[in-house]
């Protein structure tokens, strides 16, 4: 008999703690393919954020490390500096890496720190209540913006990937999304390409990955991925903002 399909290796096996409906899973087994198929698990240290993915290191068969809210970038680099062997990767959501771990973030792709950074923007503070994040989109109701971000108050969103390809340290920084097979696919190859890099020494690489909330969104797992294609595609549109190797 031909398997088709499996778990990967690199992804535990174990029940998920996170909602019906949410894509963290989805992004979870794209890191875990893309650890198998590089022969990097033995050698890899995750960093896990506080959020919703709080508990990513029960995820993951490579070794784990857990940071404060924001720090994972501040973490991976001492783990990358004391072990330039290993491969190290922070898995953040929006308000672990663009609120609290905006400097974190920035300052360390412009040391060109040689990591990897996964960071999920779904454009929500999940696990605390659905609170409005900094990449929150202009009109997007959440619980501390019940008539919608108004940007004429609450500022305008964060765009990370176009913050940080203006950065010299930044190798590679592309956006992706799941919520199409497609997506999914080209998420995967980001990843891949990003795990690559670092292999190869390039620097600071970023993959942002447009991700859902139904449970914050208040939307049914299928109209969350609409509305994901509907209304944060148009305002983060997806493609390479930056790759030292191309442009």
């Amino acid at each position: 008999m031909e398997i088709v399909f499996q778990r990967p290796k690199a992804l535990s096996d174990v029940s998920s703690h996170y909602c019906p409906g949410c894509t963290h899973g989805i992004i979870h087994r794209l890191v875990a393919e893309v650890l198998d198929e590089l022969d990097l698990t033995g050698k890899t240290v995750g960093v896990a954020p506080v959020g919703c993915a709080v508990l990513a290191y029960n995820y993951f068969e490579c070794d784990m490390a857990q940071a404060a809210h924001g720090r994972a970038p501040a973490v991976a680099t001492g783990l990358k500096r004391a072990n330039p062997a290993n491969i190290v990767f922070t898995y953040q959501g929006d308000g672990d890496l663009a609120a609290i771990g905006t400097a974190e973030t920035v300052h360390a792709a412009a040391r060109g720190e040689n990591i990897t950074i996964i960071f999920v923007n779904n454009a929500i503070y999940g696990m605390t209540g659905g609170q409005m994040a900094p990449t929150t989109i202009p009109g997007q109701i959440t619980q501390t913006s019940p008539y919608g971000r108004d940007p004429k108050y609450a500022g305008f969103p964060l765009k990370i990937c176009e913050t940080l390809s203006t950065i010299d340290g930044t190798a590679y920084a592309e956006r992706v999304s799941v919520d199409s097979v497609k997506n999914v696919i080209n998420a995967k190859k980001a990843i891949k390409k990003a795990f690559e890099y670092q292999s190869a020494g390039k620097g600071f690489t970023i993959v942002e990955v447009l991700s859902t909330c139904s449970t914050n969104w208040g939307l049914e797992p299928v109209e969350a991925l609409t509305w994901l294609r509907e209304n944060l595609i148009p305002y983060y549109p997806l493609g390479i903002y930056k790759d030292k190797e191309v442009f």
